[in-house]
Formats: C-alpha cells, structure tokens, sequence
C-alpha cells in the first residue's frame, strides 16, 4: 500500500492549544495519572454552569428545532445579534449581515476562505490565538504578525502594524479583550488602527468574543462603533460569557460599509449556505442569553469567581522569583513573562512539557501564540482557589531547581 501524508496546506498550520504537550498530557492521563488543565478555557470542567433559565429554554425549543434554519441563522437570533450590535454603537447592520456559526472558530475560517487567494495578507497580533493565523494559512494567505507590547499593558504597537501594511494587505485583525493576554484596548488605540485601516482601504476583523468579561468597571468598545465607513467583520458567541462553549454558539456580523465588498460578501453566502446552517437548538438561545448580561457580570465584580481568581493568580504570579505578569483587565487568561536568562530556558515548549511530566500540570508555551521569544506562557485561572493555589505553588517548586541550560 502507498502511504499517505498529510495535506501540504497543513505545512505551517499549528494549534498548539491542543499540540505535542497536549499529546503527552493525554498519554500520562491513559496511565492513570490526574492532569490539571490549565490549556484552555473551557469553564464547565472547573463547575462553571450556564444560567439555569438558558438550559430551560433550549428544553423548551427541541422539538422547534430539529430542521435546518436559514444558512444564516434563525430569523429571531439574528435580530437579536442586531439588537446588542446597536447597544453596542454599531448602526449599519441588519439581519442580513449576520451569519451564526458552530462556534467563532467556524466562521473565522469560513470568513479567511472566503476574502483571500495565494499570496494575500492579514496582519494578525502577536501573540495571537492561533486559529487566526491557521486560517489565514489554509486559506492561502500569508499572516503577518505585528506586535502587542507587554511594557504598555499588551496594547498593539501602531507603528509596528503601520510599517508591515503592503500592497499585499487585505485586512487587519483585533482580538479585543486579548486572548492570551486579557488585554483590554482603550477607545485611542482602536481609533488609531481605524485611522490605519481607513488610509489602506483595510477590512477590520473584530474577534470579540469575550466583550462581557471585562473587569474593574471598565468598558469594552467595539472598533466596528468608531468605523461606519469601514467593514469591520465582527465575531462573538455565547461560549464563554454564558459558560455553553460546548453548545457551539457563535456568529459573524458585517458591520459598516459593504459596498465595496459585494464579491466579497458573495462569498460568505456561497461558504454559508455549503453547511447548510449552524447548531439550530444553540441558536434559540441567543436572543435570550443576550438579554441575561446580569448573571455574567456577577462572576466579574469582587467576591465574583473570575474577579476573585484574576486577583489571586496575578500576585501569586508575580510573588514566583523569575516570573511577571500583566494584570489582565478581561477573559480568564494570564501571560507571564518568564525569565529565560536565570532558568536557561531557550526552549519553550520544553519548558511546559518538563513541568507537565514533574508536575501533573499543562500549560501552553507563548509559542503557540506566534510569540517569537522563549519566554512566556498562558495559564487558564478558571479552576477554583485552591487548584490555583495548588498550581502557583507547585511552579514556584519546579521553578526553584530548573534550568535547560
């Protein structure tokens, strides 16, 4: 028999979310032994519940949603992804202008395939969540990367975005809140960028899908509000603020001018309407959920569970001799900073994979981020205080006797 390999288009595609060290991780979990997974931010394995309301509702519309829906989405969902998109300052959006999705993983490939051909640009953040830069990947396009700039709180670098723009450049990408840094960019940054997007006739991809996990009383602003000449495809979902990421809830919306988009936009129709639709039975629950803000903002405010977590693991952090980290402002992420001249540390991914076999604990190496140096992680802080505890504690251990080199 011949062998068969895997597709060429995957050469430079990585998720190292759930990579090599993710591999190892299940191999020791086969023999027996208790992984923490602090890897991904997923809050139902850490007791995190959806609102009880949410879980009646979708009993309530099984039996009306057993069919397909609309390529689209259902009709009442849409309207009300219109309805928060207005609250939100966005104005030119319909119904037509938004796709729900399995996900926001789904239409972030679905929204690359459908825009670029061999050769074109997105510029993307580094550190990025991956799957932006796979999909510009698999779509046949190039990501190139700009940085965000840990020494002023992770915000991008605007000049560093400005000097990669070319005449190759279709687009820019904003992961705001920021995963992996739970960043939050205030209102000057985004209108910076529009003002960049705006000279270089850029479309601007909003992936927002942590907006209503945001600390401190701060406020999220979604750049499409500051760009109504502009397209900004903007995506968020259900899976995180509503604690359901295993119901697939998630959706893209065209804000701004379209007009010089139409084959563009042609485009996503085709790419839509090829999977028929999205989970129908998730997709009932939107304009409900959106109506239940309350319930996400009490994990979000002191004595709340993120609030509470967010606090202890950015001291505890920072209280490890050879480790900083930003505090973040959003998401449940954190991405210290450690230092690789004390430890030897000139390999990242060994760094977790070497921690994860001592320690029974599996991080994600800043690499996986399309961060460059050897010298950060992501930790997840979603598990309770004690795990966290338990966690910090055990780093610091590890961290007293380690070197690479």
């Amino acid at each position: 028999m011949r062998n068969f390999e895997k597709s060429s288009k995957l050469d430079h595609v990585c998720y190292d979310i759930r990579g090599p060290v993710m591999d190892e991780a299940n191999r020791m979990i086969s023999q027996g032994m208790d992984i923490l997974k602090l890897n991904i931010g997923n809050p139902a394995p850490f007791g995190f519940q959806a609102p009880q309301e949410l879980l009646d509702q979708m009993n309530e519309n099984l039996s009306l949603t057993e069919g397909y829906s609309d390529s689209k989405g259902l009709l009442s969902a849409r309207q009300a992804i219109v309805k928060y998109s207005r609250k939100k300052g966005i104005e030119n959006i319909t119904e037509e202008d938004v796709y729900t999705g399995n996900g926001v993983s789904e239409l972030i490939t679905l929204s690359m395939q459908g825009l670029l051909n061999p050769g074109d640009e997105i510029l993307v953040p580094s550190p990025d969540y991956p799957l932006w830069t796979a999909s510009v990947t698999l779509a046949g396009g190039n990501a190139v990367h700009y940085v965000c700039d840990e020494n002023a709180d992770w915000y991008p670098d605007v000049q560093d975005i400005k000097k990669k723009i070319s005449d190759r450049t279709k687009g820019i990408v904003i992961i705001n809140p920021n995963n992996p840094t739970g960043s939050l960019y205030p209102r000057e940054i985004l209108e910076e960028i529009v003002e960049l997007a705006r000279q270089n006739g850029l479309i601007i991809f909003a992936d927002e899908i942590y907006d209503r996990l945001v600390l401190d009383e701060l406020e999220h602003v979604s750049i499409a509000s500051l760009a109504p000449d502009l397209l900004t495809v903007t995506f968020n979902g259900l899976s995180k603020s509503h604690l359901i990421a295993g119901y697939r809830c998630g959706w893209m919306s065209l804000c701004g001018d379209k007009s010089f988009a139409k084959g563009y936009v042609e485009g996503i129709n085709l790419l839509s309407s090829m999977r028929l639709c999205s989970n129908v039975p998730a997709q009932s629950v939107i304009g409900p959920a959106l109506d239940m803000e309350e319930e996400t903002k009490k994990l979000l405010v002191p004595g709340g569970r993120v609030y509470e977590q967010r606090e202890y693991i950015h001291r505890a952090l920072n209280d490890i001799p050879g480790i900083t980290c930003v505090r973040p402002k959003a998401a449940f992420y954190v991405f210290p900073k450690i230092d690789i001249k004390k430890f030897g540390i000139y390999d990242d991914e060994r760094f977790v994979l070497d921690f994860l076999r001592e320690k029974q604990i599996l991080l994600t190496h800043g690499g996986g981020f399309h961060w460059e140096r050897p010298d950060h992680f992501r930790i997840v802080y979603l598990p309770e205080l004690e795990q966290l505890k338990m966690a910090c504690s055990k780093l610091g251990d590890f961290l007293s006797g380690y070197r690479q080199a």
